[in-house]
């Protein structure tokens, strides 16, 4: 008859198989490469649009992709897409080891990357100001997602830095939140941010395209905007509603 330890050890381990494919699920990073540059791939999604990347990724029956509605542009015109490089901070009164960990966190910014910052709901600081949007661009950053407060916002306008964000506040970060983590999944809203996944910005919003198909939802988006222009046509030269679903159109 087996010890108690023997039951024990073995329980411990039945449950360390569930954990961790747990983990596995959870905490996967995509690490795939894409058939072109990421910079290309950047620069063409930039020229798209979100709502029609959302379609696309409606057929994918990916229906919560859309990041938190209220995380905005700082001017309407700024687009981004990039490489998700998460962050995550949390409300902390704590200072001691937060400029170390931040710096380390900056020296491990990656050329068109987006830096995609989850602030665990914090409704009291500025996670992002000017001299970070400085670093970013020195960096090869293409942008930030701020789900929280920003600062030092005529800088950042000086430095045309496409940023996305949800208040300003003039209260800076130390002694009011501490980055626990960074290159880590975190959720947003309804939407999982993994680390590479790609990120894309625009008037409407921002979306999160998991990096293992973001080429193929690229390339069918290309086709759409193409399409889109056709319908357009259509509409302004007056043909009827059959007419345009006829003819592969659609409103």
């Amino acid at each position: 008859m087996p010890s108690l330890a023997d039951m024990r050890t073995k329980a411990k381990e039945a449950g360390l198989m569930k954990l961790d494919k747990l983990i596995a699920k959870r905490q996967s990073i995509p690490m795939n490469d894409f058939p072109i540059p990421v910079k290309e791939l950047c620069e063409r999604f930039e020229k798209l649009y979100t709502g029609c990347v959302n379609d696309v990724l409606r057929e994918a029956c990916l229906l919560d992709q859309n990041l938190p509605h209220d995380i905005m542009p700082l001017r309407d015109e700024m687009v981004l897409c990039g490489e998700a490089f998460t962050v995550k901070s949390a409300p902390n009164c704590m200072i001691e080891g937060e400029m170390t960990f931040r710096a380390q966190m900056l020296d491990d910014f990656k050329p068109d990357g987006v830096v995609v910052w989850d602030t665990s709901d914090d409704v009291e600081a500025s996670l992002w100001g000017g001299v970070m949007t400085a670093t970013a661009i020195t960096k090869g950053i293409r942008g930030a997602v701020i789900a929280g407060g920003i600062r030092d916002t005529k800088q950042i306008l000086e430095q045309k830095f496409p940023i996305f964000y949800k208040y300003r506040v003039s209260n800076g970060s130390l002694g009011r939140c501490m980055i626990t983590h960074y290159q880590v999944p975190v959720r947003l809203g309804k939407v999982t941010v993994r680390p590479g996944d790609i990120i894309m910005g625009d008037i409407d919003g921002v979306i999160c395209i998991p990096r293992e198909i973001a080429y193929e939802v690229l390339l069918r988006a290309e086709g759409i905007e193409r399409n889109e222009v056709d319908i357009f046509a259509w509409v302004h030269q007056g043909d009827t509603i059959s007419e345009i679903i006829d003819k592969g159109g659609y409103f």
